[in-house]
């Protein structure tokens, strides 16, 4: 009996969910830092600013895109052991670029450490969270992810003060020890299932050491692609990553370009946090009671609305609107994606289609900042690469409207909370 309620009492689920916010705050804040080092970087490797995008772009491309090889392995073996080489490697990744010398050896070290070593943790991690929970998924996944909005928030300012304090290489060997530090022990905590200890998910018991038959409960990676809905999930995710990624990279350089200080630009990337963790916390919720699906809906919308903003913005204070906005639509569609894909495939595979899933997020990482900096070296503006990126997603929210009605597979998880 008292273990009864130890169980009730302290749900291990929420421990995972930590673990997660850690992992992903360790990994895509780092990632984030991006920006404050664009200028270092240009000028003492001697690089263009579209060759100098290219860098986060050939990262963004492979961490969303090693989720198709690293959520199917987390589904066999667990998350935790993934969790952890990712870790490991972000922290090299960070210390191996504050040595580069070359723009060739900036795309190798970093592009390929936080690449590689994101990829390795941020599907697992998630597949991990949503296995915990049903009728408190959107919740659980909001505060999962809502790492990336505080790392969004702390890390460039964080990474800013230390390039002017130390200089940008020093920098990147710090932020490289702190990053493997937090995300590597976060990694210890992480369990694949409730059923190892027990229990169902959101809390319910169940027999010790048998495994719930919820668990079991999903169709296969190969089943969920070939259905519609997956098709209309890819497409509007492959648009809406076009454009999503640009203010990550840019914004910054665009803010200095048009006269604000490069102390006051860094933080517009920290008014992005503000409002993607309020998105994530506040929204994950809400999108439990709207219904999911519709909630995608309006995160696409939204993301475009607030690119238009951008487009028609040059002052401090219309930049941090625009970007408290963005970062609030942006982090409300990061928390709700894997909610929506365990939603319509199950749990038993979900790490494996989340994975599949984001590879059109990779695409449209690699596409979308990459093409913004080339854009600015040929016409020494931002406004065609923003007026794509607004198109890319208002596209997405229209993609995502239409194919909610196309066939897909409902499965009624104990308490499932579809849209």
């Amino acid at each position: 009996m008292i273990a009864f309620h130890q169980r009730r009492d302290f749900f291990y689920g929420w421990v995972v969910v930590a673990a997660t916010f850690a992992v992903t705050f360790v990994g895509f804040g780092s990632a984030y830092t991006f920006s404050a080092f664009i200028e270092a970087l240009q000028r003492d490797l001697g690089a263009s600013r579209g060759s100098i995008s290219l860098v986060f772009s050939t990262a963004g491309f492979l961490y969303f895109c090693l989720g198709v090889i690293s959520g199917p392995l987390a589904d066999r073996f667990g998350a935790r052991s993934l969790c952890f080489v990712g870790m490991a490697l972000v922290g090299l990744g960070l210390a191996l670029a504050g040595q580069a010398r070359t723009i060739a050896e900036a795309y190798a070290a970093y592009g390929l450490g936080i690449g590689l070593g994101v990829g390795c943790a941020y599907v697992p991690a998630l597949g991990a969270v949503q296995r915990w929970f049903v009728a408190r998924r959107g919740l659980a996944s909001g505060l999962a992810v809502s790492g990336i909005g505080f790392g969004t928030l702390i890390m460039p300012p964080l990474a800013t003060w230390l390039i002017s304090t130390l200089g940008w290489r020093e920098a990147y060997l710090v932020l490289g020890g702190a990053a493997a530090a937090v995300g590597v022990g976060a990694s210890l905590l992480l369990e694949n299932d409730p059923g190892q200890r027990g229990l169902r998910p959101d809390g319910a018991t169940d027999e010790p050491g048998i495994e719930s038959s919820a668990a079991k409960e999903g169709v296969s990676v190969k089943d969920a692609i070939r259905t519609p809905r997956f098709l209309g999930m890819y497409v509007a995710c492959l648009l809406s990553a076009v454009g999503v990624f640009v203010p990550f990279i840019h914004l910054v350089p665009f803010a200095v370009d048009h006269q604000i200080a490069p102390a006051v630009a860094v933080l517009l990337l920290s008014v992005i946090g503000v409002g993607s963790t309020a998105g994530r916390f506040c929204l994950g919720g809400l999108a439990d009671r709207l219904g999911r699906d519709t909630f995608l809906v309006i995160m696409y919308a939204g993301i475009a609305a607030s690119l238009a903003i951008w487009a028609s913005s040059a002052e401090s204070w219309a930049l941090a609107a625009f970007a408290l906005l963005f970062g609030l639509f942006y982090g409300g569609w990061v928390a709700v994606l894997p909610a929506v894909v365990a939603d319509h495939f199950g749990r038993r595979n979900v790490g494996g289609i989340i994975g599949l899933l984001y590879t059109s997020v990779a695409i449209g990482t690699l596409i979308g900042p990459s093409l913004a900096g080339f854009i600015y070296d040929a016409s020494n503006s931002y406004f065609p690469a923003i007026v794509i990126s607004g198109g890319a997603n208002a596209v997405a929210a229209l993609v995502a409207f239409v194919t909610r009605g196309l066939p897909r597979h409902i499965l009624h998880d104990d308490q499932m909370n579809c849209s």
